[in-house]
């Protein structure tokens, strides 16, 4: 039995529950009277190196919320979350919704005043999703059957007990390259908020945190590209069903070099700041197409996006329990280098890999081809430490957090898990960046070439990392062919060499 929320215990909002779905009594949240506090820690900026654009985002979003709730609020600015509940409420009743880390969430159950409610802010609870894990029996885990199984519950894009189409997943009609000699998909550009008052003071406080030395951050800080407002967030959220929903679909997994945005929503971190509640996004998504709107590629992939894949990562990053962060089945030590940490384009030659660095140091995002199949993928073929790949991730991306990147990049990166979350590694050859992308053409290494000075870093890595890994790989349904194909190369030996070198 749920216990009545009680009028006189404050209700703590975490940074990234800033939406109205967190204070809501009918969604099981704190009595309608209860009073709200939000704590401005420094030390979560201290712990890693973040993004500058993703520190400017967190913070103008906490503020604006503190701005909107008034008098109801005590926001709090202070060294640790401790200090900060120590000064507002010293040992009262505190309750607070079920964080989004391990790390907050050991944290705030250590606490003998804290209680903690149930998550928000996802479609499936935790107690239904062990329910269908546990259900699974020796089964693997995997995406596409948890898919189904949302939208079954969920009743989304169904036509009775099936798949609205005939199909459940049209990932195949969503893969095709970019438009030959596009430099852009011609679309209305993605909502882009104004910035305010607390922006300017907020981008005052970094420069004066970074002056100080207290706190060190990488990439730029350019004008806040990103909703931190629920207001803003509708209006992104509008946007994108309204003008460029209809264009995803096909066109999703593309890169272009003049087009980073492409169709995509940009909307990941209006739902990972708690801003937009999931179910909203898909419903309308389908909406519009029910309306005739949209396409059903490209709202069944956006649904896919959001009901399937959003719900398993976080899912999994509890499921699989602590130890999961520090899987590293195939025995990757290498170091990242300082221009990669450094978000420095100038520290490779491959132009696909330089122009998603330049871009992420710009903005904080890209979308997640350029992050898997060229940031990850990158990292996988040269063995670089998981843990490492992870938290780079997690600081260098404005919507990355500890529970979205430790599935994402352990799991399905770079496959340290073993195959727990994939059925196989997601690397490729400079083939595939060549087929996806407008990025090969200008570069100076040959896609098709794996020895010699013109041999892309991609193609001489892919067949590197399946040398390196053979005796695993070669009984994966799979990857069997790709392994075979070793057989074929007459210049390995050469290759192999090569990757030595370069590695020395």
């Amino acid at each position: 039995m749920t216990r009545e929320a009680d009028p006189r215990a404050v209700h703590w909002l975490f940074g990234d529950q800033l939406g109205p779905h967190f204070i809501d009594p009918a969604r099981g949240g704190p009595h309608r009277d209860a009073p709200l506090l939000m704590i401005e820690s420094r030390s979560v900026f201290r712990r890693r190196r973040f993004h500058r654009a993703k520190a400017h985002l967190v913070l103008s979003a906490m503020r604006h919320r503190a701005a909107e709730l008034g008098d109801r609020v005590r926001y709090v600015r202070a060294d640790t979350y401790r200090q900060g509940l120590e000064e507002a409420v010293g040992d009262a009743e505190v309750t607070v919704h079920h964080p989004t880390s391990r790390a907050a969430h050991a944290f705030v159950h250590a606490l003998p005043s804290v209680r903690v409610l149930p998550a928000r802010g996802f479609l499936v609870t935790h107690d239904e999703f062990r329910t269908w894990a546990d259900g699974r029996g020796t089964k693997q885990l995997r995406q596409e059957d948890f898919y189904r199984w949302v939208r079954r519950t969920h009743d989304l894009l169904m036509e009775g007990d099936s798949p609205a189409g005939g199909r459940w997943n049209l990932d195949h009609d969503n893969r095709q390259p970019p438009p030959r000699g596009a430099t852009g998909l011609g679309l209305p550009a993605p909502y882009r908020p104004r910035e305010s008052d607390i922006d300017d003071e907020v981008r005052a406080d970094l420069d004066r945190w970074s002056r100080d030395g207290d706190v060190e951050f990488v990439g730029d800080d350019g004008p806040r590209g990103f909703p931190a407002t629920r207001r803003e967030a509708l209006a992104a959220l509008r946007r994108f069903v309204e003008h460029r929903l209809a264009t995803f679909g096909a066109h999703e997994d593309a890169v272009l070099a003049g087009d980073a945005t492409m169709s995509h929503s940009l909307l990941s971190t209006s739902l990972n700041l708690g801003l937009l509640d999931p179910a909203e996004c898909v419903e309308r998504a389908e909406a519009r197409w029910r309306s005739g709107g949209v396409p059903l590629n490209s709202a069944e992939g956006f649904v896919r996006q959001v009901a399937g894949w959003r719900e398993f990562v976080w899912h999994l990053y509890w499921y699989f329990g602590t130890d999961y962060r520090t899987s590293n089945a195939l025995r990757h030590h290498e170091p990242l280098p300082d221009w990669f940490t450094d978000l420095s384009p100038e520290g490779t030659e491959a132009n696909c890999l330089s122009r998603t660095l330049e871009h992420v140091r710009a903005t904080g995002w890209t979308h997640h081809i350029p992050r898997l199949m060229i940031l990850g993928s990158f990292a996988l073929q040269r063995g670089w430490e998981p843990r490492a790949v992870t938290d780079w991730f997690h600081r260098s991306f404005v919507d990355g957090y500890d529970w979205v990147m430790v599935p994402n990049v352990v799991g399905m990166s770079q496959y340290a898990d073993g195959g727990r979350m994939t059925t196989k590694p997601y690397t490729s050859a400079g083939a595939y960046i060549d087929r996806m992308s407008d990025l090969c053409g200008p570069c100076r290494y040959k896609p098709s070439v794996r020895v010699g000075e013109d041999a892309c870093p991609f193609t001489a890595g892919y067949w590197n990392f399946l040398h390196r890994h053979r005796e695993r790989f070669e009984h994966n349904v799979r990857m069997v062919r790709a392994v075979r194909g070793l057989d074929r190369l007459r210049d390995l030996d050469a290759l192999l060499e090569q990757e030595r070198d370069r590695a020395d």
